[in-house]
């Protein structure tokens, strides 16, 4: 048995070697250096913000202390930063099965796993706000000493966020019911808030206060810091078991999801749906997508409520697409990229392409339908929502769903589903960018005539009218994209091989 320094060390250089030997290394070396570039501009407007930060909360607040309106706004930080972090970071991995059968500590295993993910580029970008301000406002108010809490406080408050969400994360493959009732205390929360009923400013505020006029109170932070170390190790403890990294449970949860009893009844249309249902949920990118539908379907939270755009039909119009059509895109867009890695196989196997371009269609007119349904109670916020969000949806699933599945067509990058979809372009093309213009930017082009010419309501009925009269031709445009498709089929798994 080795020590702990040697085995860290190990870990260290064997990822190191395994980075550098990849194959992907070389390719995406030039990105990296225009993406340092653009990370780099981005630290500096940050540190900028941090020295100047106060000097904008005092115009924006000129009778409040500037301190405590930073205070106010830090738990609402923690909870954006949170859902950043759920949504973009991925969860620190190793490839355990080679050690699990030599004389290394399964402790070590782990204390670098978790260690790893304090090594993670969002768990800094906030000091170069923090220290600043610290720095410049704090230590010149209160006292150095209270500075030096209060930053300490705030490090150890990130990095129990880090490692929170690990834990939600992991848990989101084993145990659901953590997961729900962790986002059941979120919504709580939010609706608390804008009850009246808290106010998570105040709170905030108070909270953060202790950490200026008591440098004890950093044990508090500290506390929660530990503890979520402590949970998150205890659980990989319990999982790291050469059945359980080698097993999963998806498949089975996978299986009932593809083995719905009506998609049965639908032949080999809903064999073929049953499939992407199972591709969706089994991958990391595509699964990503589906974590990320309560933001597609929460946009109109951020709009409706603002007497702003009540009249802005225009902008409306763009959130009704984006509501209830945006997984439908996101899905079409990609239907056949998603497929990249066994495309020849569905060539040499599939005997009824009619049928199978025909299943990608109703597949995307099934995800846009409960998007829309999903979105009626938007109608409380005024009819004139349900109005523009019915007509967007009509657009959707008539117009828009036959434009995304032709230019799939000429998609011919493939794609690894194996990496989040945040932002991820390996697998993107040009046609990929350009189905996003009619998408979001055709519908309004086409309301602005009638919006210039006084006829608002007119312009509506039209983009719904759209969608209708592709409903009624499916037949003829599901054969246009169909002879398309069986003219670029060769040339895509050609693509995909590469």
């Amino acid at each position: 048995m080795v020590g702990f320094s040697s085995e860290i060390k190990w870990f260290l250089s064997h990822q190191w070697k395994e980075i550098r030997r990849s194959t992907f290394w070389h390719k995406n070396l030039a990105l990296n250096i225009i993406l340092g570039l653009l990370m780099l501009i981005m630290l500096l407007y940050l540190l900028a913000l941090g020295f100047f930060i106060d000097v904008i909360l005092s115009e924006l607040y000129p009778n409040d202390d500037p301190v405590k309106i930073f205070n106010g706004v830090l738990l609402y930080y923690l909870g954006f930063e949170f859902l950043l972090r759920f949504f973009l970071q991925s969860l620190p991995t190793l490839t355990i099965e080679s050690y699990l059968h030599l004389p290394i500590r399964k402790s070590s295993i782990i204390h670098y796993v978790l260690g790893k993910s304090l090594f993670v580029i969002g768990n800094y970008l906030s000091w170069l706000v923090l220290i600043p301000f610290a720095v410049k406002v704090i230590a010149p108010s209160y006292s150095v000493l209270a500075a030096l809490s209060w930053t300490t406080g705030m490090v150890l408050l990130i990095f129990s966020n880090n490692f929170l969400t690990l834990y939600i994360k992991r848990q989101m493959t084993g145990n659901t019911k953590v997961v729900v009732l962790f986002g059941l205390f979120i919504i709580s929360l939010i609706l608390l808030e804008h009850f009246g009923v808290v106010s998570i400013t105040k709170i905030s505020a108070y909270l953060i206060q202790f950490l200026l006029t008591n440098p004890l109170f950093i044990l508090v932070p500290a506390g929660i810091c530990f503890l979520l170390y402590f949970v998150n190790f205890n659980y990989l403890k319990a999982h790291l078991y050469p059945e359980e990294v080698g097993a999963s449970n998806k498949g089975t949860e996978t299986d009932r999801l593809g083995n719905l009893s009506y998609l049965k009844s639908l032949g080999f249309i809903g064999h073929v749906v049953s499939l992407d249902l199972r591709l969706i949920w089994r991958h990391k990118r595509t699964r990503s997508i589906v974590f990320l539908a309560p933001i597609f379907l929460g946009y109109g939270f951020f709009f409706y409520p603002q007497s702003i755009y009540n009249e802005a039909y225009t902008f409306l119009i763009f959130v009704g697409i984006f509501i209830s059509g945006g997984l439908m895109v996101n899905y079409l867009n990609y239907c056949f990229s998603y497929e990249s890695n066994y495309f020849d196989n569905i060539l040499a196997n599939y005997k009824d392409f009619t049928a199978y371009i025909k299943s990608k269609y109703l597949f995307g007119v099934m995800i846009s339908t409960v998007c829309y349904v999903l979105t009626i109670p938007y109608a409380f916020f005024g009819t004139h929502i349900f109005f523009i969000n019915t007509m967007a949806f009509l657009y959707n699933i008539g117009f828009l769903s036959f434009i995304l599945l032709y230019l799939a067509t000429f998609s011919y990058k493939r794609m690894d589903l194996s990496k989040n979809a945040a932002f991820n372009y390996q697998g993107l093309g040009a046609t990929h960018w350009l189905a996003m213009l009619p998408a979001f930017l055709l519908p309004v082009l086409i309301y602005l005539p009638f919006e210039l010419t006084d006829f608002p309501h007119a312009g509506l009925w039209f983009i719904g009218a759209l969608g209708v009269s592709g409903l009624i031709l499916h037949r003829f445009l599901l054969k246009v994209i169909y002879t398309k498709f069986m003219k670029q089929k060769y040339k895509m798994a050609q693509g995909f091989r590469e």
